[in-house]
């Protein structure tokens, strides 16, 4: 889960770190006045939207007068910015951040993040700050330090001093940074964060720090336990059908090929993924439905996974376990029935009640195409994509 960058700097600053003094706004009347009450003087409109790269899309501007704050806002309310990370269709921006402009000596980068190979937090820092990190670390990896967390001992003070240190921080910047660290440590362990990036960190012309930009995501699995961040949540920058897949208990990712996928498991699905690529094929998704997939339940995945116009097949990949494929096929019947589904279906059935539910289908009058294992779905997948080229 995500949040923008000006709800990160909120929950930064309950932290206690640095950010510039701002308000977030929908309308271009309340931008200027918030650009007066900041001073009138020099200020930067910034576009929220859950993408990087903003600045080069124009969603970033500084603005030298409150004339120009009314105009960057009027231009940045209601487009269509279009950054690296959104892809060409862009993303709408329904509200900017107007907040003042500082002095900046130096950019720094620092992040957070949960390395996989270690299965630590790990600190990543960087003197290119403002940049892409990981084009720094491609390019200069030298530029760019890593620093493991233990958890049993957590951010110590000795690692913030030594990573602040190696990125040209000198004297009581030092200090300053280590504690600014120990609280992005302390708001990512509390709020199960998965990333906390502050880019840039800048050395203003009074030398002390402040997070200029800021993001958050989080553990989707933990905001149970995290009311007040999944109140942050902003559904207009969620895939629609992802928003819908989660009111209905089922795990949805949209992704940009042609094949439907609904499997039950988080790992069979990411298996019936690669065999589908493997076979030549590119997924449409990824949908988990769970471990008890009620027949409403299988009907709700079929209309999420053709709400996507891409879609030109669907394959089922169900290994019943708490499941029971005679359910899975109840419900495969049932949404040919209450749903115009013209789309060829591959289905493959194996576990509990099998001998039941192949039974269901074949019964059903539908020309469902039965495959006896994961290869051989794939295989007739394959083979009625180019069937119908």
């Amino acid at each position: 889960m995500n949040i923008h960058e000006y709800q990160t700097k909120e929950l930064l600053r309950g932290y206690g770190v640095a950010v510039p003094d701002g308000r977030v706004t929908h309308n271009v009347d309340n931008a200027v006045a918030i650009a007066e009450d900041l001073g009138g003087e020099r200020g930067v409109v910034k576009a929220q939207i859950h993408a990087g790269g903003r600045g080069k899309g124009g969603g970033v501007k500084v603005a030298e007068s409150l004339d120009e704050v009314r105009q960057f806002t009027d231009e940045m309310i209601g487009m269509q910015l279009v950054t690296p990370q959104t892809g060409e269709e862009g993303r709408l921006v329904q509200r900017v951040l107007v907040e003042q402009a500082c002095d900046i000596k130096k950019e720094y980068y620092l992040g957070l993040v949960i390395d996989r190979a270690t299965q630590r937090i790990t600190v990543i820092a960087s003197a290119s700050g403002g940049m892409n990190i990981e084009e720094v670390a491609k390019t200069d990896p030298d530029r760019v330090i890593r620093e493991a967390v233990d958890p049993a001992i957590g951010l110590a003070g000795f690692q913030c001093r030594k990573i602040a240190a190696k990125i040209g921080l000198r004297g009581q910047q030092i200090s300053e940074a280590a504690k600014l660290m120990q609280a992005l440590y302390k708001c990512f362990r509390e709020k199960d964060a998965l990333l906390a990036e502050i880019n840039p960190l800048a050395e203003l012309g009074d030398g002390k720090l402040m997070a200029l930009d800021a993001k958050m995501s989080f553990d989707s699995n933990a905001m149970y336990r995290r009311p007040t961040i999944t109140e942050l949540r902003d559904f207009d920058e969620e895939d629609s059908k992802e928003v819908e897949a989660t009111g209905h208990g089922l795990n949805y990712i949209a992704l940009d090929g042609n094949v439907g996928c609904i499997v039950n498991g988080a790992g069979l699905a990411m298996a019936t993924m690669d065999s589908i690529s493997f076979h030549g094929g590119k997924p449409a998704n990824f949908l988990d439905v769970g471990g008890g997939a009620s027949p409403e339940k299988v009907g709700n995945a079929f209309r999420i996974v053709l709400q996507d116009p891409n879609v030109k097949i669907i394959l089922v990949n169900i290994f019943a376990g708490i499941n029971r494929c005679d359910w899975i096929a109840e419900g495969l019947v049932q949404a040919m029935r209450d749903q115009d589904i013209s789309v060829p279906i591959v289905v493959r059935l194996a576990g509990t009640n099998v001998e039941k539910g192949a039974p269901i289908l074949e019964a059903s009058g539908f020309p469902f195409i039965m495959a006896d294992n994961l290869d051989d779905a794939s295989t007739k997948v394959m083979a009625s994509l180019e069937a119908s080229a």
